[in-house]
């Protein structure tokens, strides 16, 4: 009876015994484990399928920026054909460097930590936890041999896969010691080996934004280093106490690392009496950050809790109207505003060039990269012309089959624009902003404003030992 329930909608699950229901959330549980460790199994599969003798042209010509060998796990593994990654990545719904790190985990415990890899496929070890290992052993400093990594995964897999990062770490450096990947001190005290994988970092978590407008930072520093953040956090709630603030220590110590990030890399200049532009202060002006921030203009715009709310290009991120007065108020902020561009005007040039105008009309109308699930920020891509620009139809007197207008341009990261210049993906805009691509193994999506989804089934693919017309 467990096993023919899907769930709530099968209309059985609210007459379920607490017995009933543990032993369904267990078998989901499995199943969603042979499902992950069934699709490493796939992932190396289609690795196998496209190695990088699969590129048509990696024999006959030298294109610059067509297709290439791509290592993405450690030495021993095999390469693939980098052009691979986004069909795959395409079809599972995430970006192209997911499908990109899912393809390298699973070759790297295939080939490097075979016994790790063994115990995924029999139920024994989750593959979440095996891909963890995988993870650090593909990107340690300096770079694991064969040998080394199958030492790691002996004694990984001695217990089952069950290692948190700090014993990980431990491990590796072990095994950069046991195996002499590197330079160690014969004066160190062996119990410090440890230290050979630095654990420092300063990491901003910009994927995790509060709807209060916040960001977590986490950060491992050098004990002097913590201790003098420690005072000069300190010493800068003091300050704003002083003047006036009524903010909570914690508030105010987060206020005072923002300052300190807008500040102190200039306090060298100034002690040492550079010259150079500064405020009223005498100070010189803080390093420039930009960012560019849209509200609607009559504030009549998404509303939360916390009050008006706008959008940040920068991480396609929330931004509160509040916020945004409070960096405006702020001395040592320069605040360009900018007029509002029409994102339906349909703008255009003779030339191939994109000019700054219309470039910025495809940034604010895009967003992001329009290939299905890639969310690189549209301000970094290239602009590309949907329909290729032909440079000799004036001069032949042919009508221009890729005119240089907003209704013909995209933004595309560099990757991604290799991919649809190189490969069989093809794809249209079929209303401002939205787009609608086509795999080589025919499967359709549709990109917009509002991400990306799956159209409908794959068609049958074209012949695949034909291979597609490539410009010299």
């Amino acid at each position: 009876m467990i096993e023919a329930l899907a769930g709530p909608q099968a209309g059985g699950v609210d007459d379920l015994t607490a017995s009933d229901l543990l032993a369904l959330a267990r078998d989901r549980k499995a199943a969603e484990d042979r499902a992950a460790a069934d699709l490493l199994v796939v992932a190396a599969r289609w690795a196998d399928l496209h190695p990088p003798e699969s590129i048509h042209d990696a024999a006959a010509f030298a294109v610059p920026g067509c297709e290439h060998e791509e290592p993405i796990a450690g030495q021993g593994a095999p390469l693939v054909a980098e052009f691979c990654l986004a069909e795959l990545g395409a079809v599972l719904g995430v970006s192209t460097t997911a499908a990109k790190k899912l393809v390298g985990h699973a070759l790297e415990l295939r080939h490097r930590l075979p016994r790790l890899w063994g115990q995924v496929q029999a139920g024994r070890v989750p593959a979440w936890r095996a891909r963890s290992v995988a993870e650090v052993t593909i990107h340690t400093s300096p770079t694991l041999t064969v040998e080394a990594a199958a030492f790691v995964d002996a004694q990984v897999a001695a217990v089952a896969g069950r290692v948190g990062p700090a014993q990980l770490d431990r491990l590796v450096a072990e095994t950069i010691k046991r195996f002499h990947l590197a330079d160690v001190d014969p004066t160190q005290d062996p119990e410090d080996g440890y230290l050979h994988v630095d654990p420092r970092h300063a990491t901003i978590h910009s994927d995790d934004v509060h709807y209060a407008g916040t960001m977590r930072l986490e950060a491992e520093l050098d004990i002097a280093d913590a201790l003098d953040l420690d005072r000069a956090l300190a010493h800068g709630a003091e300050t704003l106490k002083a003047l006036g603030s009524d903010a909570s220590l914690g508030v105010r110590r987060s206020a005072a690392l923002g300052d300190l990030a807008r500040t102190q890399t200039a306090l060298d200049l100034h002690t040492q009496g550079a010259t150079g532009i500064r405020d009223a202060d005498g100070l010189p002006a803080a390093r420039e950050v930009v960012l560019h921030a849209h509200f609607d203009a009559t504030l009549d715009g998404l509303t939360t809790v916390f009050g008006p709310t706008g959008r940040m290009e920068e991480g396609q991120r929330l931004v509160l109207l509040d916020q945004l007065r409070s960096w405006c108020g702020d001395s040592r902020t320069r605040v360009t505003i900018k007029p509002v561009i029409d994102l339906n005007a349909d703008l255009s040039t003779p030339a191939y060039e994109v000019p700054d105008r219309i470039r910025e009309q495809v940034i604010l109308r895009d967003r992001t990269c329009v290939f299905p699930w890639c969310t690189r920020p549209a301000r970094g891509c290239d602009i590309d012309h949907v329909d290729e620009y032909d440079h000799h139809a004036d001069a032949e007197g042919r009508p221009q089959p890729g005119p240089t207008r907003t209704s013909n341009l995209a933004a595309l990261c560099r990757f991604h624009h290799r991919l649809k210049t190189h490969t069989a993906w093809r794809y249209q805009m079929t209303e401002p902003g939205t787009f609608e691509w086509t795999s080589p193994h025919g499967h359709h999506y549709r990109r917009d404003r509002h991400g990306t989804t799956a159209v409908d089934q794959a068609e049958p693919p074209c012949p695949p030992d034909i291979p597609r017309p490539r410009r010299p």
